[in-house]
């Protein structure tokens, strides 16, 4: 319970609908247990009965006489509307027992009613606060988690909170109302054979108890083992031309089917302790039937404590039971069931993201002088990526970061967008800590184009409409124009209102590089960071994005990392890094001159 409890709080804004089906679940209690020992009346009319009918309204006298109160007042009331007519007093209680039911399954449907509001409220409200801590937490955090168990957790783990969710309402109210009425009247009517039965409550609770002990743990491993294979999927269908291009078909299919086998081992295991709870709980139900009417046989036959109508009535009462019994006893189960999927949503929740803002973060919305990054050091696991490293980019200017693979200089952009936060050192914009800033007050300072084009599967226009969603169509196509783009998007099927598929996979690679360009140039920050931009794309398309990235760059600051140096060669300053450290900087001639680190470079990449 201690992982569902905290699920419970998403529960507040919904106390109404809480309280509505509470006030119903207490009336179809009251109205359940009445209408059996309604029955008392009928079958003393059906079946006669010795004692004479009563014609004067009777006294109450205390609670040691209540059932025979009750009776002879039912009967007095009877009398003196069927005026000793048998037939019109049947037609009478059986009118009664109508109405009682009725009431019972009126209050029984309102409670449903009210619970499927607060259910699915709750249910919406938690895959809202899942998703929303999906995007807050930081990129790192992904990094160690598969997809498809995000996936499975925002999905199958919230439904069966849900589930379990409705159970435990019953099974703090309903069903415990239920029985507490029910035994009330039990006790009212033979107070001897109900004090018998309680000898037998403890132990077919405890029998219960016992099938459900490891049901939260079997419960878990099923959870997880469907976060296994729906990332297998994910994987597969992100992958699918690599999986196909190295016949890999077999591979990936048998390590589907591996994890789907232990998924369907551990839902065997555990469906079946589920369905032994049901069968249990009725087997001992009605062995504990069978003593009472042995036993109660007795009190009539022998003993002659008990009439025959009020012993029929309290077998009624007694099997009444049985049902609210049978599903606490499933409620428990899911109730632990449910424990398990909120303890993984929970994990989620409660993740603690190392980036969030200060209480007294500032908003920033202007860039006036300069990024300097001073003197940092950065590790993703153990070994430094970045050590000591320092770099001053001025207002307007553009500054180039090349080296070689694993130099660092994806991780410059991930710190100055601040994906991650420094291990020692400072990033400053203008003077001011970017973690004394708003992460998002940051962010709509820089523009980002990476070297994987990240579009959606959207309309050209939606896609773009990301770097600002309140421009005007215009603006897109101004966006567009900018980024070398226009020509190809007016020549398709709907133009900026055509779908691009998932991953923008109707598009060549240039044309989706020139939409991520034409993303960043409509949200217009003064700051423009471009990661490998072009390092994915043929002559042509390079040639093409290239101009669209000049287009772009002018009077902006830039931070540009670059694999194909042609692409720099007019950069205010070339930063040459190696192992996390500057080697050399300047411009393009200077650095050729030097014969350097640069130089080799370019000559590798054949330019002179």
């Amino acid at each position: 319970m201690n992982y569902f409890t905290k699920v419970l709080q998403f529960a507040k804004p919904y106390k109404g609908y809480a309280f509505l089906n509470i006030i119903s679940n207490i009336l179809y209690a009251l109205f359940s247990a009445l209408s059996f020992i309604a029955l008392i009346p009928m079958l003393d009319i059906l079946f006669g009965s010795d004692k004479p009918k009563v014609m004067v309204k009777p006294v109450y006298q205390g609670i040691s006489n209540l059932k025979d109160f009750y009776k002879d007042y039912l009967s007095y009331q009877v009398n003196l509307y069927a005026e000793n007519d048998a037939s019109k007093a049947l037609l009478l209680v059986i009118s009664l027992i109508i109405v009682l039911f009725l009431l019972k399954n009126i209050f029984n449907y309102l409670a449903l009613y009210f619970i499927t509001f607060l259910r699915n409220g709750v249910l919406r409200d938690l895959r809202n606060r899942l998703y929303e801590k999906t995007v807050e937490l930081p990129i790192s955090f992904f990094s160690e988690k598969r997809k498809g168990d995000i996936m499975a957790r925002l999905g199958s783990d919230v439904l069966e909170i849900r589930y379990s969710f409705l159970s435990i309402l019953e099974l703090i109210v309903r069903e415990p109302l239920t029985i507490i009425f029910t035994i009330i009247m039990m006790l009212i009517i033979s107070a001897k054979l109900t004090l018998f039965v309680f000898i037998f409550i403890p132990v077919t609770g405890v029998i219960i108890s016992r099938i459900g002990k490891s049901l939260k743990r079997k419960s878990d491993r099923v959870q997880k083992e469907q976060g296994i294979f729906l990332s297998t999927l994910e994987e597969t269908l992100g992958g699918l031309k690599v999986i196909k291009g190295f016949n890999a078909e077999s591979l990936f299919f048998n390590k589907f089917k591996e994890s789907t086998k232990r998924y369907f081992h551990f839902s065997n295991k555990l469906l079946n302790r589920q369905n032994l709870a049901s069968p249990t709980s009725e087997f001992l139900g009605i062995t504990v039937i069978a003593i009472l009417l042995w036993y109660g046989g007795q009190l009539v036959l022998v003993d002659g404590s008990l009439d025959g109508s009020s012993f029929i009535a309290y077998m009624g009462l007694a099997y009444n039971i049985l049902t609210p019994a049978k599903a606490i006893s499933r409620g428990s189960y899911y109730i632990r069931q449910g424990n398990a999927a909120a303890e993984r949503v929970m994990e989620i929740l409660n993740t603690e993201s190392p980036l969030s803002d200060k209480p007294n973060a500032l908003d920033k919305n202007t860039f006036e002088n300069e990024i300097s990054i001073n003197d940092i050091s950065f590790k993703y696991e153990k070994d430094l990526v970045l050590e000591n490293f320092s770099l001053r980019v001025k207002k307007g200017k553009t500054v180039a970061l090349v080296g070689q693979s694993g130099s660092g200089k994806s991780t410059i952009a991930n710190l100055v967008t601040r994906f991650y936060d420094v291990t020692k050192g400072e990033i400053k914009i203008d003077g001011i800590d970017i973690r004394d800033l708003k992460k998002h007050s940051l962010r709509s300072l820089l523009g980002l184009v990476t070297q994987d084009s990240i579009l959606f599967n959207e309309t050209v226009k939606n896609n773009i409409l990301i770097g600002n969603e309140n421009a005007t169509e215009k603006d897109v196509i101004e966006a567009l124009k900018i980024a070398n783009a226009w020509e190809f998007v007016k020549e398709l099927p709907n133009g900026i209102e055509t779908n691009i598929g998932d991953s923008g996979n109707k598009l060549s690679g240039g044309q989706k590089q020139r939409l991520s360009i034409a993303r960043a140039v409509i949200k217009n920050p003064p700051i423009m960071i471009l990661d490998e931009a072009t390092s994915a794309l043929d002559t042509e398309s390079e040639r093409l994005v290239q101009i669209a990235l000049e287009n772009m760059m002018k009077n902006r600051t830039s931070i540009v990392i670059a694999h194909r140096l042609s692409t720099i060669q007019k950069a205010d300053n070339i930063v040459v890094m190696q192992k996390g450290k500057i080697v050399e900087q300047g411009k393009h001639k200077a650095l050729i001159n030097k014969k350097g680190v640069y130089s080799n470079l370019v000559k590798m990449q054949s330019f002179n």
